[in-house]
């Protein structure tokens, strides 16, 4: 598959196709006049490199995890990498728990505000 389709098929530009192929997190073969041909199985694994890219891995997190996610297999290292991955995943959901239930005190607060007779916490801005 040509760069073009995979970025399409995978929702991503070719620039970040070719900036993971220089990360090391994606490989291509080369026809003679030079062109880069991917496998079909390259637009699913660019997806979970979004995803992961998502969730706050850096390319060097990702490169590191290459091994273990290929393989299905992991080793004591790559267990604790996964691991701190996903605590801090968890943590960062927490954060965004938080921020979403504030937010959810602030339209509350701003609908009771509209109707006349009611008084309503207000926060103060540093």
């Amino acid at each position: 598959m040509r760069i073009g389709d995979v970025a399409e098929r995978a929702g991503v530009s070719v620039r970040a196709l070719r900036y993971y192929e220089e990360q090391g997190l994606l490989n291509a073969t080369r026809s003679t006049s030079g062109q880069r041909h991917y496998p079909d199985a390259a637009v699913e694994w660019v997806q979970l490199i979004q995803q992961l890219y998502a969730a706050g891995l850096s390319s060097a997190r990702i490169r590191d995890l290459l091994p273990c996610i290929q393989s299905g297999v992991s080793t004591p290292e790559s267990l604790t990498l996964l691991a701190g991955e996903r605590a801090r995943i968890d943590d960062q959901i927490k954060g965004l728990i938080e921020a979403r239930d504030r937010l959810d005190e602030i339209i509350a607060m701003t609908e009771r505000a509209s109707s006349p007779s009611s008084a309503c916490r207000t926060y103060r801005v540093p």
